[in-house]
């Protein structure tokens, strides 16, 4: 078994949250002279960072906070967005401290009609079989990374930053797209106001994230969004294209332009996240990402 310390992602160590120790198993690895493999260390560390990354992309213009061995994000204005409303980087093992911090949480988000908790690969596992105990729904979200060339040449493609109120409008009108087909995909009754929050929350993103829109004829058809991301790790998301120009290269060159983006301003190693249960997953994975972490979202709707 190889020890490894578990700081939290900011470095902050506040209100009892502060580094806890992974035991990561070491199968197949032969251990150095020290009885630690290092090759297996670098596997644990580039995994910590990647969720690193993921994790602080969901906390842009919303209120963060730590307290009762977790961090708390949360968004008034926006009670309805579980990304704006939720509890991550939970440290809790014992009854005791499970307990506090749940009341902490009916505290925190009264305004809510929700509860969210997101569970990494460090989340004690007895905190974990709680939230199932409880009647919370988990769904997840798989993170890949490329830490190489991405293995494609993208087609030339109209590429532009989203800077004006036309090309807000534009990307809003798609993202409503997006929410929709994903609504019908999973089977779910539309939220008429999530597209517009998310709309809104977006345009608080800090000035390092660049939003970018791919055209065809002078019509926005794609979107995405690219960050350099902390400790080194980059991030490129919300991919998304309008289903009359798919499979035409513009996703690919849309991603191409995000990673290129994000090294361009210091990142290594880039990150994408996908549903595992669509099939974008598919192409990530032939353009060179990597499967490396598995983020749950355990919910539980207070109307359920």
């Amino acid at each position: 078994m190889l020890v490894v310390d578990c700081p939290d992602s900011t470095g902050v160590r506040a209100n009892g949250v502060g580094a806890r120790e992974l035991f990561v198993p070491a199968a197949n690895d032969i251990p150095s002279a020290s009885g630690r493999n290092p090759m297996a260390s670098d596997r644990s560390s580039l995994a910590r960072r990647v969720y690193a990354s993921h994790s602080r992309s969901l906390e842009w213009a919303n209120e963060t906070f730590e307290a009762d061995g977790a961090r708390f994000v949360r968004n008034r204005d926006h009670p309805n967005i579980f990304d704006a409303n939720h509890v991550s980087h939970a440290t809790c093992e014992s009854e005791r401290d499970i307990e506090r911090l749940f009341a902490r949480v009916e505290r925190e988000y009264a305004h809510c009609p929700h509860r969210r908790f997101d569970v990494d690969p460090w989340t004690p596992p007895a905190f974990v079989a709680r939230l199932t105990l409880d009647g919370y729904v988990a769904d997840e979200d798989l993170l890949l990374v490329l830490e190489g060339e991405l293995q494609a040449r993208p087609a030339p493609c109209d590429i532009r930053r989203v800077e004006t109120e036309e090309q807000w409008a534009g990307s809003a009108a798609l993202h409503e797209l997006d929410w929709l087909e994903r609504w019908k995909r999973l089977g779910r009754t539309p939220e008429p106001s999530v597209p517009g929050a998310f709309a809104a929350l977006r345009r608080k993103s800090p000035p390092d994230v660049a939003y970018w829109m791919a055209y065809h004829d002078g019509m926005p058809v794609a979107y995405a969004w690219s960050w350099q991301g902390v400790d080194g790790v980059g991030v490129v998301e919300d991919l998304f294209t309008h289903p009359d120009y798919r499979h035409r290269g513009i996703a690919t060159a849309l991603i191409a332009h995000g990673v290129a983006d994000a090294r361009a301003r210091g990142a290594g190693p880039v990150i994408i996240s996908a549903d595992p249960g669509d099939t974008p997953k598919h192409m990530y994975r032939a353009l060179g990402f990597r499967p490396i972490v598995v983020v749950r979202h355990y919910v539980r709707r207070l109307s359920d």
